[in-house]
Parts: C-alpha cells; structure tokens; sequence
C-alpha cells in the first residue's frame, strides 16, 4: 500500500466484541465522489486494486482509473485485478500442478529451500465429471463406481495427493462430491477472506473453466481463464483486463407459478445477446432481482458465457446471507461477511437510479414463459407450445438462419435400426404413425460388453438383455435428461425434471420395450407401472407417444 492511500486502512464493527480491518471505500470517496456511483462489482475491481497498490505492479494511477470510472468513456485501459483465489477442474488442474512440482524439483537440485515454491494465492483443485456408470439401480452404486474410479485413476489421485501434501495454499476436492461449481457455490466460496494481519477483503477469483461466472450468483467477481493465465494468478500476478463497460439489467415483477430459473435464464441470454454484452460486465439490480433465489441467481450468472459477458453479477443481499447459512458456514464467518459489506456500503441491491450503468436493459420477470432451448445452440429459445412448430420451420431454413437445410420431405422419413450384424435400412412412415417398438436400449448392452475392468471388479451381476429393432426420425426426442452445471447446482429445476418425468409417465408415456418385463397401462388411474422406468423417455415430437398436456 503506497502512502497516497494509506489513510483508507479503517476499523470496523464484526459483531460483539468483533472487528476488522478492512481498505475502505467510504473513505476513498470522500476523495473520489465518483465511487459512490460506481456498480457494485466495479466496486469489488477497486477494493482490489486499492488494496494490492504497490506502487510497482499496481500504482496509484491505476486506482485513480478504477475510481473515475465512467459508463460510457472510451476503453483503452488495463486494470490490474489481483483476485483472492483460484479455483482449478482437473482437466486443466493436473497440468499447473505438474508445473509446480517441477520447479520445486528445480529448486531441489539448486540445493534451495523448496518450501519458498509455492501459490500465493490459496487454490482450490476440484476433480468433476470423472465418475463412469459402471453400476446403477442399486443402493451402492456410488460406492463401487467410486472404487473403480480410483482403481482407474489411481496414479494421478497420488500426484493430487501430493500436491495436497507439499503445499499448503493447494487444496483437492475428491471426485463424487460434485461439479466444480456446485462445490464452488457451496463450499469453496467464502464471501469475505481475512489476512493474518486482520485485513478483510472481497471474494474473488479466476477459474479454469468458462461457466466459473457461476460464483457472480453470490456476489463474487470472477470468470473463466486459460491454463497460462490461471497459473501467473496463482503465482500472485494480476490479471490484466480491459476496463469494461457494464451493462445494468433491471429486473421487475416476479416469474409466473410453473416457469423456472431455466425459462428465466434462456429468456435473459435471448435479451443480452440482442445488446451485445460482449466482453462487458453485466449486473442485475432492481426489485425483480431481489426477489430471486441464490440457485436461480447462480443460473442465470452460469449462462454468461452463452450471453457473451464476461460476467453476469448479483449484488450480496439478505438471500445470499440466507444461502451461506443454508450451506453450512459458520455464524462468525456470515456475520463477519454481512458486517464487511454493511461497511464497505455495499450491501443490497441496487434499485434505478442509485448506480450509473454503461446502458440499462430491463426486463419483467411476469413476462417469462415456459421456454426449451435448442434445437442447436444452447443459447436459443423456443416457448414450449411452438416446439414442434418451430422445429419444423428450421429445418429447412438455410444454416445461416440458424436452421439445417434440409428437405421437408426428410421429416417424414424413419430410420430403422436392426439387430446387430444386420444392415441399416430406411423406410417412409406416415407421420401419424408412431414408431415401432423399442426393446431394451442398446446402450446396456453396449455399456456390458465395453467396460474397461476385469470381471471381479464388478459386484453385481447384470441380466442377458435382448437387442431389438427400433425405428428413428428427424425430430424424435431419444433421451430427455437435465444436465450440466446451468441446473445441477439448482434444486429447484432439479425437482422440476423429476416431477416432469412423473407426469409424463402419468399421462401415458408408454414403456416401448417389446421383451418383458413389460410396461402396464392402469386405465382406472391413468398411470403405467414398469419394471424400467427409465425406458419410458422415449417418445416421438409429433406427439405421438407423448400428450402435449403431459409438461
């Protein structure tokens, strides 16, 4: 800290008998009136800068920039942001550590001290989507689909292990825990980190993943980064990046009763990509904002790479409190969070008028309705009563028009798939007529014969299963699952995928295996029994195994 800005280092309250000390911002307005107009996450920028002002890698200068920010100015400045942690998948984890344990093995051979080799930044290696489904439909599945990815795994689970060992700012998270963001969310993020010497600062971080912008749910700035940049943050070196404009997007109103946090968020990514956000931060305020739920919240910030932002940012308010208690931090940690923010001024979202935005976009949250995304891009939206509408116009628009420039007569044409050995062969359907039957999905057989492990490392035993033939066409939902880390970490949606697949099956979404067991339609209460209930999501988009009444 130069002395220019020495006179920012302040006290404050952190419960009874509690304080802190924090840079505080309150009292760098007082001698750039600006801040107190500035949007919270440029608030955030600015504590950081502040704080790591050395007068070498950050200056004076530099805070004086993040303190003058204006909406609309022209963007030729860099600022250098030091984030408070570093968040890694194993993907692009193993590699940084590889790294780091070859310069302590450098510094080894030098006859140095190999304790002086290591991150300066506390980081965090989350090992995710790793786990194959060896065994399912039994209490212990998990279990022993977990000792079989540590059989497969085992000399880089050791590597990690190491790491573990010799450096004491590496942490590992496991696989079987969860997604990287979901452990992010719920308990790697802290909200307010605090020094040795006392000094309380902002959560914040960078993440070699691109949907890290899921943690802006909570009120931490961050995003994804490359393997290169990543490390040099781990190595306490500021990331550079372009002083942004940022986009303040209104919320009003509340979603209706039956829409999700999914039809709300291919909803905003529709509107931001319109206004091109681009390389821009955009922040949610208003009373429509407030009114959400952290899941939904994280959602809709996980989307923005789909957007284009670099960031999608909600304000710290009583729901993220909420959230924090809900996950298991301890009261000293929320009460030291909520006190931190109180004192930087920073607590609450914002309503209009009280932030200066590059540009505003608003939209009411009364006007959401059910959405599907696809049928191509993930950022796309379809209203669920024009699917079918929809996809049929698509597909015989040009692929410049985002659709794939096929013949209408195409739609009208099924694919039947024989046993094993036979060739494939197609065949024209009338379109009223539903496919034929499926027997049990190839996919169990295939996944039998093709397991990477010898046969005493699998504890259950799995049935002889008959391959049929089945039928498929353009249009055809063949798996309909709710993945990806946009809903996993949302109970809410979650919950809504189940209960979709219950109504589905309650309205008559037959089972079409042809083997037995089979699937038994009980008239009196309009619901099929199945000893495979899973078999029982495949259905045509014509509609014809699936009422659209079923959703």
């Amino acid at each position: 800290m130069t002395n220019a800005f020495a006179h920012t280092l302040q006290s404050f309250k952190a419960g009874v008998g509690r304080s802190g000390q924090f840079y505080s911002l309150p009292e760098l307005a007082k001698q750039y009136p600006n801040i107190r107009r500035l949007p919270v996450s440029m608030r955030i920028v600015l504590e950081s800068v502040l704080r790591n002002c050395d007068g070498r890698k950050v200056t004076a200068e530099h805070v004086e920039q993040v303190a003058n920010w204006q909406p609309n100015a022209e963007r030729t400045d860099e600022i250098p942001f030091t984030v408070a942690r570093v968040v890694l998948q194993d993907f692009t984890g193993v590699p940084l550590l590889a790294d780091l344990a070859a310069m302590r093995s450098a510094a080894q051979r030098l006859g140095k001290d190999v304790g002086r080799i290591e991150p300066l930044v506390p980081v965090d290696l989350v090992v995710d989507h790793s786990i194959m489904v060896d065994h399912y439909g039994s209490k212990d599945a998990i279990d022993l689909n977990m000792k079989l990815e540590f059989q497969r795994n085992r000399e880089r689970y050791q590597f990690m292990k190491w790491g573990m060992q010799a450096f004491d700012t590496f942490g590992v998270v496991p696989p079987g825990f969860g997604i990287v963001h979901q452990v992010n969310l719920e308990f790697l993020a802290r909200g307010v980190h605090k020094r040795e010497d006392g000094v309380c600062y902002f959560d914040s971080l960078v993440g070699t993943d691109s949907h890290t912008t899921m943690i802006n749910g909570i009120g931490v700035v961050g995003w994804g980064v490359g393997g290169i940049e990543g490390e040099a943050a781990m190595l306490g070196q500021p990331v550079y990046f372009l002083t942004p404009d940022v986009v303040g997007l209104e919320l009003t109103g509340k979603l209706r009763e039956g829409c999700t946090a999914t039809d709300l968020v291919l909803t905003v990514t529709e509107l931001l990509r319109k206004h091109k956000v681009v390389g821009k931060f955009v922040e949610f305020f208003g009373e429509g904002t407030r009114s959400l739920a952290v899941p939904d919240r994280a959602t809709i910030a996980n989307m923005a790479p789909e957007y284009g932002a670099t960031m999608g940012f909600f304000p710290v308010d009583e729901r993220t409190i909420d959230y924090f208690e809900g996950t298991g931090r301890s009261k000293e940690e929320i009460k030291l969070m909520e006190a931190y923010f109180q004192a930087q001024g920073m607590f609450g979202v914002p309503m209009a008028g009280e932030v200066d935005y590059s540009t505003v976009v608003r939209l009411d949250l009364g006007s959401v309705t059910p959405s599907l995304s696809g049928p191509k891009r993930p950022q796309d939206r379809i209203e669920i009563g024009k699917v079918a509408s929809t996809f049929k116009s698509l597909f015989s628009k040009p692929i410049g028009e985002n659709g794939f420039n096929k013949s209408a007569d195409l739609l009208q044409t099924r694919h039947l798939v024989q046993r094993p050995g036979n060739e494939k062969v197609e065949q024209i359907v009338p379109p009223d007529n539903p496919p034929a039957p499926l027997a049990a999905p190839r996919f169990v057989a295939e996944m039998e014969a093709n397991k990477p492990t010898p046969p005493s490392a699998h504890a259950m035993s799995v049935p002889h299963v008959e391959v049929g033939d089945i039928t498929i066409g353009n249009g055809d939902v063949l798996i309909a699952a709710i993945t990806s880390c946009t809903n996993t970490s949302n109970p809410g949606v979650l919950l809504a995928a189940g209960l979709l697949a219950k109504k589905a099956v309650e309205k008559g979404c037959a089972c079409s295996r042809t083997s037995r067991p089979r699937c038994h339609r009980d008239r009196a209460s309009s619901r099929s029994t199945c000893a495979r209930p899973s078999c029982c999501l495949t259905w045509s988009s014509s509609g014809s195994r699936l009422p659209a009444t079923a959703a």
